[in-house]
């Protein structure tokens, strides 16, 4: 495939421009029903290496009862049976190293039946959104039950791995890391905010008075199907106001949860901090999060990655989703087709290994060996080890990609979604005898990238 030159993606780009400045086998494919976005890639890859410092090598590439509640962090270690973090030692930081813009969600998580969820009414393996009643009913159905509770989600996955791997001056100065969105002032608040405090991730955002704290009722069956039934919280929506301003002009890279779409509103939220963002120099990062989130907010997600994204972070169904692709497409092609308007994108495709699509081209990472017991939450640890890359100024994507699948692989060779206290650092030192690493600041950053 050959490469497409960046100067011809300046303007305004839409579904007729993108399907002429394809190749001609996915110029054949059927259209992208997207939204006109304006694009600029001379503007988002001087931003792409003035944070991160990242160059681009030429080369050939292919309201219920609630149960006894266990909690996954005892008073002694935390989830992973690691010592707990220092925290409470250092005062808020001038600047963020990543900000996550999400929606705080406490996770409960229990074993079931099938014939639980034929009772709720809920169809195995899919997630739903429910509204306060329908949540009161599930917990009451579980009442007596025991399940484990977590400050959960994708976005807080990452971004505690991302705190763990730069919680110590390996290769690069400590790296900081805080959270801003929506989160109650219910007790489920108070338990979230401590939880990410413990792992050295500061949720920066007020508790909305009177408000409670969204829920991910995860139910497991027998044969490791995952259920979930998601309360948004109240009220369901992250506003744009002065601190959210202040925290963003002070962040390095965002990363915007896609779960976010789905609260009523806060498409402009996203707007407005992504504009904050890109005015301040700093990189925007999109998480595609579910299909059926990207389903049902087509045009809003490509309205944000058209305009502002410049990394998207996605699995093979996400990835082609956001193309419209059928699922006999190959990962390969979705990498390829996405990265004609996103300057840097990740797409993951379990245990075949993933890619990392750049102007036009993707670059193959074979996966990790490990062995698997717990693939949930392997995504989010991929995210975290580009994030580490793209921080730490790495310039080989090869090479910053399977430092991802790595980290990936650690995750999923244990239960839990959370990456361990001690393989973080374990993961450091080996990136910093493998890398050569560069303190990131503000302004590092002077390279230019060069074109396939």
């Amino acid at each position: 495939m050959s490469a497409v030159s960046l100067c011809s993606y300046s303007g305004v780009v839409t579904g007729a421009t993108r399907r002429s400045n394809l190749s001609p086998l996915l110029a054949s494919r059927r259209a992208v029903a997207a939204p006109e976005v304006k694009f600029d890639w001379r503007m988002r890859e001087d931003r792409l290496i003035r944070v991160s410092g990242l160059r681009l090598m030429r080369r050939r590439i292919g309201g219920g009862g609630i149960g006894p509640i266990e909690d996954e962090e005892d008073s002694d270690v935390d989830e992973d049976g690691e010592e707990r973090e220092e925290e409470g030692k250092r005062g808020l930081p001038e600047r963020w190293d990543v900000l996550g813009l999400g929606q705080a969600m406490v996770d409960f998580s229990g074993m079931v039946d099938d014939g639980f969820l034929e009772r709720l009414g809920a169809k195995k393996g899919m997630r739903k959104v429910v509204n306060h009643e329908e949540r009161g009913k599930v917990l009451r159905a579980m009442d007596g039950c025991s399940y484990k509770a977590a400050a959960g989600g994708s976005l807080s996955n990452t971004l505690v791995a991302l705190a763990r791997l730069g919680g110590q001056p390996i290769g690069g100065p400590t790296l900081n890391i805080g959270m801003a969105g929506s989160v109650g002032s219910d007790p489920l608040g108070e338990f979230y905010r401590a939880k990410l405090r413990r792992a050295n991730v500061n949720f920066l955002s007020p508790p909305i008075k009177d408000g409670t704290t969204g829920t991910v009722i995860v139910l497991t069956t027998p044969d490791a199907q995952r259920t979930m039934l998601s309360y948004q919280g109240m009220p369901s929506a992250v506003d744009y106001d002065s601190n959210l301003a202040s925290i963003i002009s002070n962040a390095s890279i965002i990363v915007v949860e896609g779960y976010l779409f789905e609260l009523p509103h806060t498409v402009n939220t996203i707007k407005k901090a992504c504009e904050n963002a890109h005015k301040n120099g700093a990189l925007v990062a999109v998480t595609a999060s579910d299909v059926s989130c990207i389903e049902r907010h087509y045009d809003d997600f490509w309205e944000i990655m058209g305009n502002y994204a410049d990394i998207v972070f996605a699995n093979s169904d996400e990835a082609r989703a956001f193309c419209n692709f059928s699922s006999k497409e190959s990962p390969v092609s979705a990498a390829r087709y996405l990265s004609h308007f996103v300057p840097l994108v990740s797409v993951t495709d379990g245990r075949r290994g993933s890619y990392i699509g750049v102007k036009g081209e993707a670059i193959y990472i074979p996966p990790s060996p490990c062995l698997p017991i717990d693939t949930c939450g392997a995504g989010d640890a991929y995210a975290s080890g580009l994030l580490y890359g793209i921080l730490r100024g790495v310039s080989n994507l090869k090479g910053m990609g399977s430092f991802a699948a790595k980290v990936a692989s650690v995750v999923v060779a244990q239960q839990g979604t959370r990456l361990r206290v001690q393989d973080a650092s374990n993961l450091a030192k080996s990136f910093a005898c493998n890398f050569k690493s560069t303190n990131l600041h503000s302004d590092v950053g002077s390279d230019h990238i060069s074109s396939f």
